[in-house]
């Protein structure tokens, strides 16, 4: 069977579309919850090496209860994905029955030409009535009675999907994926709501994969996708990006919806290779930006500043009077050096200026993660670790805590990915934080590894009791 057939799950909203989802990838990916419209953007995942499972939103959100705008994005994105799909699954409710909407979405199937596999899900007993009149009507064939919820029909379901795409696809080979042998470097945008994530995104695609509104908090869904890009020089980059739901402080989050949302995009940071933080250009760092940069340090993930809308700044700087900076570059380099001090945990990460709008320095932005990757393969000579370290403490000893200084003895390099170095001491609990990140940004600048995670597992001389 080709890999790359597309099996796209579709439906008005909540009627289970995320459940069955989950079910057939036997992954908990999409955010199943009982409020209408959760699902937004299109939700992918391979099942097994047969197809790739598109979940998507529900089409005929109420634009009461969300933003007419979000509304016809979702639209949009369900008509993309039975586009780009080879078979569908039609998810209908066997509780509620059909409604206009279900009419709605079989119209837009009926005007796709691709085949169907309609289903009937809530479907617990034998003792319900079911919709199959409604069904017919509809032009579809014999539905398949499922509950996603506790799989039932479950494996019925898996043999029509897998009988319907052979007949589609015959014995077609799977076609090759461009620099599908090379390893992609996965890279995850993360930020406060209405940044430019998903507007960045959408750049590095090329297309409206993403949805992007001005709403703040559209995306809630973590989504993940593979990409090449083409440098200025020609050389093909190869790449996984993750989009996620912006990162709001824990006292903003205000549904069990937003929980689980918040859970996806720091999992998200768990799985990247570089994290890039994007700030906004106009607004500059704040508390919230703080907050989120710190989640990638207790990560231990390589860290890229990325200040977008800068085309924003940029005018506005032409525009004003400002005789202590001669150039956009000076005021650029003011910016990047504040954005620092404001996030000094993260001291080194570099800073890159990006605009989503008009892709300024997106090539720059990506060769700067492909350089901070690189980095993260670093050996440490055990010699020069400590003549570093030694010469660090020479310059700046640690403070006395009750009496005692922190001493170190002596340094191994131990692992990569994060950085890890075994720090023979006196006393583990004699280091203050300010003293390791003094240690840290004194070993990112000598072996050119700033924005690059460090720890130190420290082990302590043996008390002695008598």
């Amino acid at each position: 069977m080709n890999k790359l057939s597309t099996v796209a799950v579709v439906g008005r909203p909540d009627v289970g579309k995320s459940r069955l989802f989950n079910r057939l990838t036997k992954k908990r990916i999409s955010i199943v919850h009982d409020q209408p419209g959760v699902t937004r953007d299109v939700i992918s995942a391979d099942v097994g090496d047969l197809y790739t499972l598109l979940d998507t939103g529900g089409m005929g959100l109420a634009p009461g209860d969300t933003s007419e705008q979000i509304v016809k994005a979702v639209d949009r994105q369900v008509l993309f994905a039975i586009e780009m799909a080879d078979l569908i699954v039609f998810v209908l409710d066997g509780i509620d029955g059909i409604n206009a909407l279900d009419l709605k979405v079989a119209e837009a199937l009926r005007e796709a030409g691709k085949p169907v596999i309609a289903v009937i899900n809530k479907v617990d007993n034998d003792n319900q009535d079911l919709p199959w009149e409604d069904v017919y009507k509809m032009g579809l064939e014999d539905p398949i009675i499922i509950s996603a919820e506790h799989g039932i029909g479950e494996g019925h379901l898996r043999e029509v999907i897998e009988e319907k795409l052979k007949k589609l696809v015959g014995d077609k080979k799977p076609i090759k994926e461009e620099g599908s042998g090379e390893k992609r470097l996965k890279i995850s945008f993360i930020g406060r709501p209405n940044v430019g994530k998903s507007s960045l995104s959408n750049r590095l695609l090329k297309s409206d994969r993403m949805i992007v509104s001005d709403v703040p908090g559209t995306t809630r869904e973590s989504i993940e996708l593979d990409f090449t890009y083409r440098s200025k020089k020609g050389e093909d980059w190869f790449f996984r990006l993750a989009d996620t739901a912006g990162i709001k402080k824990r006292t903003k989050i205000g549904s069990s919806v937003e929980y689980f949302s918040q859970v996806r995009s720091l999992g998200a940071i768990h799985r990247a290779d570089v994290v890039y933080l994007v700030i906004d250009a106009v607004d500059g760092v704040g508390q919230q930006d703080k907050m989120i940069a710190g989640e990638a340090v207790k990560e231990n993930k390589p860290l890229v500043l990325v200040v977008n809308k800068w085309d924003l700044s940029s005018a506005a700087f032409k525009k004003s009077d400002l005789p202590q900076y001669d150039s956009e570059h000076k005021f650029q380099n003011a910016f990047a050096e504040a954005v620092n001090g404001q996030l000094f945990f993260s001291k080194g990460s570099p800073v890159v200026f990006v605009s989503a709008k008009t892709g300024f320095s997106i090539d720059k932005m990506l060769r700067t993660a492909r350089k901070m990757d690189a980095k993260m393969d670093t050996m440490f000579p055990t010699a020069k670790l400590n003549s570093v370290l030694n010469a660090l403490y020479e310059r700046r000893r640690a403070p006395r805590i009750d009496g005692k200084r922190f001493r170190m003895f002596y340094a191994v390099h131990t692992g990569n990915r994060p950085f890890r170095i075994k720090l023979f001491c006196n006393r583990e609990g004699k280091l203050q934080d300010s003293y390791m990140r003094y240690l840290k940004s004194g070993l990112s600048e000598a072996f050119d590894i700033e924005g690059c995670p460090t720890v130190f597992d420290l082990v302590g001389k043996e008390r002695r009791y008598t």
